[in-house]
């Protein structure tokens, strides 16, 4: 497995764990399980070696930048998990990007 699978996959897994906290301490347990399990999902998915499991983690990370964005701007109170949700979605682009990028930029011989 390569780095940047390896990397996509702790992404995946530290944005279910912020939402884990985030909607945790609250005891929402439809939006726990709605923002949650797709990252978890996906991680799994990806530590298994499915092919398109980068393709969907960079798709659904602009779902989730967007919705980071909104709740910084209306929320300040959860201001904190909406800022890493905009990173770690930031990161999540980048990291699925990186196979896609290598194959189109690799020395061809």
């Amino acid at each position: 497995m390569s780095t940047a699978r390896k990397l996509l996959a702790v992404l995946l897994v530290t944005l279910a764990l912020v939402y884990a906290a985030w909607f945790g301490r609250h005891a929402q347990w439809v939006a726990l399980a709605v923002f949650a399990l797709p990252p978890l999902w996906l991680a799994i998915a990806t530590l298994l070696g499915a092919l398109r499991s980068g393709f969907w983690a960079g798709l659904l990370a602009l779902l989730w930048f967007s919705h980071g964005v909104m709740v910084a701007w209306t929320r300040p109170p959860e201001r904190g998990f909406a800022l890493a949700e905009i990173a770690l979605a930031v990161a999540l682009v980048f990291a699925a990007s990186v196979p896609g990028l290598r194959a189109r930029f690799a020395k061809r011989s």
